[in-house]
This record gives C-alpha cells, sequence and structure tokens, in this order.
C-alpha cells in the first residue's frame, strides 16, 4: 500500500488523552502526528471546567512528575484553586482548579505547537490500516485473525494468539497515513448519541460530530464494546443571578499549583554562588502567585420545589423511559437520578461556577440533567437567586461506544493487534484527570514500540540516532513501561480497568489505593520523577529542581532525627505552645459569642481579627503545652500526634540559617518571618508525614513488597486455563478473556479467589519443572 504521509506515532482525538499522547511521544524524540476533527477544540473542557479534585489531584500531579503538561496548562488558566481535605490526613489532601475554559485550550494548543517533532492535522481518522490488508473498512469481513492467516499463513503456536499489525489511518479525505503506532483516544465520539428530554440526535459533544465511521471500524475489529453514558448540566447567563442569594466560596490565598515546575522559579534563588557576578543578587518570591485573576464560587440548594418538579416529570427523563441504554457514572448522577435513589433527602447542593474570566457562562456544578430543556428552566428558576436566570445551554446526556479495558495489557496496547493503543473514555473511564494518565502512558509506550521498530530494521540508524532507543540498567532495549499499583495511582486505574473491566465509567478514588499513605500528592515527583527523567520527558532544569527539593527533604530529616531539644529550644516551643494555647481559647470564645450573636456579620468580623493573632509560623493551636525534655529528638517530638512541623520551626531557624541548602525556604520566609508560604509548608509536611506515620509507612513497603513479588511471578499469554483442574467454570472463563499477566494481576480479577491463585501457581510450577527435566 502506498501512504501519503509517514509517521512513528499517530494520535486520534485531541482531547485531554490525546494531548498528553503527543507531547509524550514527540518529546520523546517520535515524528508524531495528533488528528482532531476541530484545531480550536484542542483540550476543550466539555464538562466542568476545572481540573483536580479528590483524587484526581493524585493523577494531576502524577501526570507532572513524569513530565506531562495537563498540571503546567491548568496553573497557566486556573481562576480559583483549593487544596481540598486538609482538615483531614495527607494522603487524601488533593489541588483542584477552576479554570478559564477558552484559555485553557488556547494555552494547551500553544504548549502542543511548541514541541519539536509534533504535528497537529485537522481530519477525520475513519478506519485503521492492517498490515497486509488495507485498511479494515475495505478488507474483507472475516474475522481478524482470518484475515492475517489468509495473507500471511499461519501464526506460530509458539507465539500465543495471533496479533495482526496496525501500521496506519484511513482519513475521510482518502489518504493513507503510515505509522509505527496508532493510538485512539476518541472520548465520547464514537457512535455519540445526546438526549435531552425526548429529543435525541448523533454527535460527539452538543454542536459537533459523532465519529460513526471509525465506531462502525472498530467493531470490525473483533473487540469487546460496551455502551456508557455522561451527561452535563445547564449553563447560564452570570449576569441574571442574583449572588446575593448564595454562599460564598473563594479560593485559598496562597494557592498550591499542580505542576513541580510551577514552583521552579520560587526554588532557584537558593544558591548564593548563582548570583555571584549578577549586577543584583536574585530576590526571592515567597509564593506562588497565579497569572491570572481569581474569583469565587458559589454555594446553593435545590428547594423543595425543585424536588416537586423533577418528581413530576422524572418519567420524561431519557434515563427512564429506556430511551437511553448505555449505563452512566455511579458517582456524578444526574440531578433526577439523585432525587430518585434518595427520595428521603430534602434538599440537594450544587455549585455556581464561572467558566472564564472573559465570559459570563456559568456552570452549574451537580445538576447534570437530561430532562426536556422547558422542564431544566422551571428546575433552575425554583432556586433563589435563579429566579430571572437565563439559560444559555441546556443539560444533555450522551451515549458513546467503548471498548472493554481487558481487552488492553499494562501498557494500553491491545492485545490482538500489535501498535494499537487506547487511551481515555474509550476505555470506560470518566474525567478529564483519568483520560490524561492514561494518554501520557498510552503515548510513552508507543513511542517506545515505535524506537524498538526502528532499531530493528535499522541497526545502524539505531546506534547513530541521538533520540535513538533507551536502554535499561542492563543495556537492553526498553520497549514498554508500566507502573503498579505501588507506584501510582495511575498504575491502580489501569490495573482496576485491564483486570475488572468496568460497566460503568470508572472514576478514582483514594479508597481504591491499598497504599494511599505512600501515595500523596506532595511526593508524587520522589516516586516517579526519575522515571519522567530516564524516559526523555523531564528537561535539566526541571531535574535540578527537583534534585535540590530532595536534597532539602533529605537534609531536613537528617537533622530532625539526629538533634536533641536544647533548654533554649525548650524555653522558645514552651512560649509557642502557651501562645497558640491562650489564641485557641479567645477563639473558642469567639465562636461561642457568635453562635449566639444574631448579627452574624459582626461576629464573623470578630473571629477573622483574632485569628490574625496566631503566633508566627504556627498554623494549628495547640490547647496544652506538651511535656519537653532536654532528651527528646525532634524527631521523636514530631511523633506526637498533637504536634505539627509548623510549631517546631522557630526552634529550627538558627539551625536552618546555619545550612545553605535551606536557603530557598529562608528567603521565602524573609527576614521576619510572620507566615508560612504554602510550597515551603508542604515540602515541610512532606518530612512531616514520613517522621510521624514511618511504622505505618514500615507496614506498608512489607505489604507493598509482597504484592510486588505477586506481580513478579508471570503466567505466560499461552497457558491454558482449562487443564488447571479445580477452577470453576466460570474462573475459567473469566481468566481466559482476561488473560492476565501475573499471578497478581489475576488475584484481582472479580470471581478469582485465592485458592485458585494458589493452584494457578501449582500448575505453572509443575510445567516449569516439566520443561527442566525436559
Amino acid at each position: 500500500m502506498s501512504f501519503s504521509e509517514q509517521f512513528d506515532v499517530l494520535i486520534v482525538g485531541a482531547g485531554h488523552a490525546g494531548c498528553e499522547a503527543a507531547a509524550a511521544s514527540a518529546r520523546m524524540g517520535l515524528r508524531t502526528a495528533l488528528f482532531t476533527l476541530n484545531m480550536d477544540l484542542i483540550a476543550q473542557m466539555s464538562c466542568n471546567p476545572a481540573i483536580g479534585g479528590v483524587a484526581k489531584g493524585h493523577l494531576v500531579r502524577e501526570v507532572d512528575a513524569l513530565g506531562g503538561i495537563m498540571g503546567e496548562v491548568a496553573d497557566a488558566c486556573g481562576i480559583q484553586f483549593r487544596l481540598l481535605n486538609t482538615s483531614r490526613g495527607p494522603a487524601v489532601w488533593s489541588p483542584r482548579a477552576q479554570c478559564d475554559k477558552a484559555l485553557y485550550r488556547v494555552e494547551m494548543r500553544k504548549k502542543l505547537e511548541s514541541i519539536p517533532n509534533l504535528f497537529i492535522k485537522q481530519a477525520e481518522v475513519i478506519d485503521l490500516v492492517i498490515e497486509g490488508q488495507g485498511s479494515g473498512a475495505k478488507g474483507s469481513e472475516d474475522s481478524v485473525v482470518d484475515r492475517v492467516e489468509n495473507t500471511l499463513g499461519p501464526w506460530p503456536s509458539a507465539l500465543g494468539p495471533a496479533t495482526p499489525r496496525i501500521t496506519g489511518v484511513l482519513l475521510r479525505d482518502g489518504r493513507t497515513i503510515q505509522a509505527h503506532a496508532v493510538i485512539v483516544t476518541t472520548g465520547t465520539f464514537l457512535n455519540g448519541l445526546i438526549h435531552c428530554g425526548e429529543q435525541q440526535y448523533t454527535a460527539g459533544r452538543s454542536g459537533e460530530p459523532a465519529s460513526v465511521l471509525l465506531g462502525e471500524s472498530l467493531k470490525k475489529l473483533g473487540l469487546r464494546e460496551c455502551r456508557l453514558k455522561t451527561g452535563t448540566p445547564p449553563r447560564l447567563d452570570g449576569r441574571t443571578i442574583d449572588w446575593s442569594k448564595f454562599e460564598e466560596q473563594p479560593g485559598d490565598s496562597d494557592p498550591t499549583p499542580f505542576s513541580f515546575r510551577s514552583l521552579q522559579t520560587l526554588s532557584e534563588t537558593c544558591h548564593p554562588e548563582r548570583s555571584e557576578g549578577s549586577a543584583s543578587p536574585a530576590v526571592a518570591q515567597s509564593s506562588w502567585t497565579p497569572p491570572l485573576r481569581q474569583i469565587s464560587c458559589h454555594i446553593a440548594l435545590t428547594t423543595p420545589e425543585t424536588l416537586a418538579l423533577i418528581k413530576a416529570n422524572v418519567h420524561r427523563s431519557p434515563m427512564y423511559t429506556g430511551q437511553i441504554e448505555g449505563i452512566g457514572p455511579r458517582y456524578c448522577p444526574s440531578i433526577e437520578d439523585k432525587v430518585v435513589r434518595f427520595p428521603d433527602k430534602t434538599s440537594h447542593q450544587f455549585f455556581l461556577e464561572p467558566e472564564g474570566l472573559s465570559t459570563h457562562e456559568v456552570y452549574i456544578n451537580g445538576m447534570s440533567t437530561s430532562l426536556p430543556m422547558e422542564v431544566q428552566t422551571q428546575i433552575v428558576h425554583s432556586i433563589p437567586g435563579l429566579e430571572n436566570a437565563e439559560m444559555l445551554r441546556p443539560g444533555y446526556a450522551i451515549e458513546y461506544d467503548a471498548i472493554d479495558p481487558t481487552e488492553l495489557d499494562r501498557t494500553l496496547r491491545v492485545k490482538k493487534f500489535t501498535g494499537l493503543y487506547l487511551a481515555g473514555q474509550i476505555n470506560g473511564t470518566s474525567g478529564y484527570e483519568e483520560a490524561a494518565c492514561q494518554g501520557l502512558m498510552a503515548g510513552i509506550n508507543a513511542a517506545l514500540f515505535a524506537k524498538s521498530e526502528k532499531a530493528a530494521s535499522s541497526t545502524q540508524q539505531a546506534v547513530e540516532d541521538p533520540t535513538g532507543p533507551l536502554l535499561t540498567a542492563d543495556c537492553s532495549l526498553l520497549t514498554s513501561f508500566t507502573l503498579d499499583r505501588t507506584e501510582a495511582y495511575t498504575g491502580i486505574l489501569i490495573d482496576d480497568l485491564i483486570s475488572k473491566g468496568t460497566d460503568e465509567p470508572y472514576r478514582m478514588f483514594t479508597s481504591r489505593a491499598e497504599f494511599r499513605l505512600h501515595l500523596r500528592i506532595d511526593n508524587a515527583d520522589q516516586r516517579l520523577t526519575s522515571h519522567g527523567r530516564r524516559l526523555g520527558l523531564i528537561d535539566d532544569r526541571a531535574w535540578a529542581a527537583f534534585e535540590a527539593k530532595q536534597s532539602r527533604l533529605t537534609a531536613l530529616q537528617s537533622l530532625l532525627e539526629s538533634t536533641r531539644l536544647s533548654e533554649d529550644d525548650i524555653n522558645i516551643l514552651n512560649r509557642n505552645f502557651e501562645a497558640q494555647a491562650n489564641t485557641a481559647v479567645i477563639l473558642s470564645e469567639a465562636r461561642s459569642a457568635e453562635s449566639k450573636d444574631p448579627d452574624t456579620s459582626n461576629s464573623n468580623s470578630t473571629v477573622k481579627n483574632l485569628s490574625t493573632k496566631v503566633a508566627p509560623l504556627s498554623s494549628i493551636p495547640h490547647p496544652l503545652s506538651p511535656a519537653l525534655t532536654r532528651s527528646d529528638l525532634f524527631a521523636q517530638l514530631l511523633k506526637r500526634p498533637s504536634i505539627t512541623i509548623e510549631q517546631l520551626l522557630p526552634a529550627l531557624l538558627p539551625r536552618l540559617e546555619a545550612n545553605a541548602i535551606f536557603s530557598p525556604w529562608l528567603l521565602a520566609l524573609g527576614p521576619r518571618p510572620s507566615a508560612l508560604p504554602a510550597w515551603v509548608r508542604n515540602e515541610l509536611k512532606t518530612v512531616e508525614t514520613q517522621i510521624k506515620f514511618a511504622g505505618y509507612l514500615a507496614q506498608q513497603q512489607k505489604s507493598m513488597a509482597r504484592l510486588r513479588a505477586d506481580e513478579a511471578r508471570p503466567i505466560p499469554a499461552t497457558f491454558d486455563y482449562a487443564t488447571c483442574s479445580g477452577l470453576s467454570r466460570e474462573m475459567v472463563e473469566k481468566l481466559t478473556r482476561v488473560r492476565p499477566s501475573t499471578l497478581g494481576q489475576a488475584s484481582r480479577i472479580a470471581g478469582v479467589t485465592p485458592a485458585a491463585v494458589s493452584l494457578i501457581q501449582c500448575f505453572l510450577e509443575i510445567q516449569k519443572r516439566q520443561r527442566n527435566a525436559a
């Protein structure tokens, strides 16, 4: 077949998964093409214009730590930043940012266009090209294996199941584009069908065409499919909202960015030697400042009239008429679904979130619906403050095709094909963040596969090419990159998908992580940045900042674990604890008066004024002064549940000043520290967590070692589960369908018992002995 153009890696779809896949592949040195139906809608935020949230913020941090771009773009476009769950333990802290929707697209496109080797193309992909067969659309209607065997002859049984090769894509305009690897990231566009009341029409998003031809072509590949559903709420004109009727929800005054690279400038003023010879010394910026003006969101509740309207019209919702066949997200239900599932609730909370600084459009978070448009208008007007609100866009539900993710291996490659990868909502997930981490992993693995293909075709080229194949520690060719459940939420997401599949849009939660105390947002770089550096996704400047940060943390932990309290330390800390205790009493009395004072505005002002009197560098009041002795190590003191690193900092400052490695923190604090910048606090908290939870972390390390041992026991692709006497027919069917690559993965398949895993292990040992004897 003749090809119009040739690339190393092709990505179909420029949503959040496609953007990460394209950026990773191109930055790894591969000639990469990103195909989209509309170049003006790259990285479109189809639903809520926000990035992060509980567990989702963990995924964004991991994408950033590996060298992805979502975190940097979110930091550039954020109009409200909040660090969630700070009243709970550090394992569940999660960053979230409300973004400027239109600017996010612009910034993402600008980021992609700045990457060498990456070419963005506006065209519709309608089919995949299979080696020896041309496009699937023009091939025979036989099965994939039959088509390959008819062309190439019988597939050697020793290589396992036949894996035909994808060599490119066919465009609607007739061009055929060649590539070593193809990544499909089509989101909700595959045979997308929108529902709004009784109306339904094909679309990928409202106002955009569905990808019907590609959807039908993928069905011919013989992959198991499912039909899923998601939805979006109405949008309102903010000028017609009475904002005084709603509770204001401001962002953090000292925000925490997503990207570790956003903090580079703050920490690079650290070393005095860098200022030598400069006309003026480096000046440290104490806190990270978002580039855009920050706004507030607002909190509201439904009324009894709202619920009555929904109940009276729920029979017109496509979810309950049978019009929608797909399964919706359990953890992001429509407003009508909430009313039906929770009939005892008298109200439901929602949020009014502006979509940008240059628009009046407001997103109603928590009111996703597919009720008829006139009913949506009545529901909106039933809420005080929205009586006169103009609805700019109605909410709707959308059904789309997805592929059963058990068809994939750990690299997100389709097991039945060579060179074909899937990422994002096509794998049954929901959310921008879940899509982005998959896109990054698919992009990395497609690039590694393409490098290995190029190396195999030309050994001399592989030797001379500076962007040539990556080598492992033993100098063997690195052909894939995976993360397991002990390393990242990304590893958990992929493992859940390929092991268990999903019958509803998959959403990440911290509760899905067995080792969530280890998988925190603050140590994502510690866990993953070395991988990103090895893959070529972390540049020299980012790597230097990472190494400097790790040196600071190591030095502080060593200081805490080797330094005992002096008499001066005890005096400083006792004064600090006493000041905190006094402040806590005053605040408690003020809040008590507030609860009795009908004039809440005056009482709120009183509490706010008193809150500013908390001792410097102390963020958590301590009601009682703890007993301190000169024999105590700072680390021993920090292990006490009621003591935090902020409380110890006044006594530690002289020691920090004696070591130049802590210069970034000291410069940020300034000569008279009165507050602790968020980025400094977060770095200190990393060390505090390591010390305070050392026992729990040690237990998790043992559990992680056992899990890794299971993951190190491979199951051959040709293993016949039917020969394992003792396995039920159901387990044989599930194991044969999923084809787990390790015993660990087999143990996580629903319905496969520990006894069954032990039985498989015994059979594997028997086969190994038989091979050795032969």
